[in-house]
């Protein structure tokens, strides 16, 4: 069984696929750009703020499944530039624990969605 996960705290989906799924105890949640849920402003001149707005984005996601960053097992971070690592790597470890931290993948790609510098998708567990 799974079940949609949805909040308008999030950006809505811009495509065929859901914010995220929760299969049993596990949420699958759908890479999140910087996009501001509110005003629907997308955020990319300075990457600090990007990121934040990203892992915001992944934050009220967590919440509407019960969950918390602490909870989430595996992430997966994309990026444009490898030479924006350190800036989003610091916004992007403010959020864990650095003991229970999840496992994590960082890859450079050629393009992602809107042009964004980065994009970020996690896994979780209840």
């Amino acid at each position: 069984m799974k079940k949609i996960i949805f909040t308008e705290k999030a950006p809505a989906p811009i495509g065929p696929y859901n914010q995220a799924v929760l299969s049993g105890n596990t949420l699958y949640a759908s890479g999140q750009i910087a996009i501001n849920p509110a005003s629907g402003e997308l955020i990319t001149d300075n990457i600090n703020d990007e990121t934040k707005q990203v892992m915001e984005n992944i934050a009220a996601i967590l919440e509407a499944a019960d969950m918390s960053f602490e909870n989430v097992v595996k992430a997966t971070i994309f990026i444009m530039d490898m030479n924006n690592f350190g800036a989003i790597n610091t916004v992007y470890g403010s959020y864990f624990n650095e003991k229970t931290a999840p496992a994590r993948e960082t890859v450079q790609v050629a393009c992602l969605p809107k042009n964004v510098n980065v994009e970020i998708s996690i896994i979780a567990v209840k």
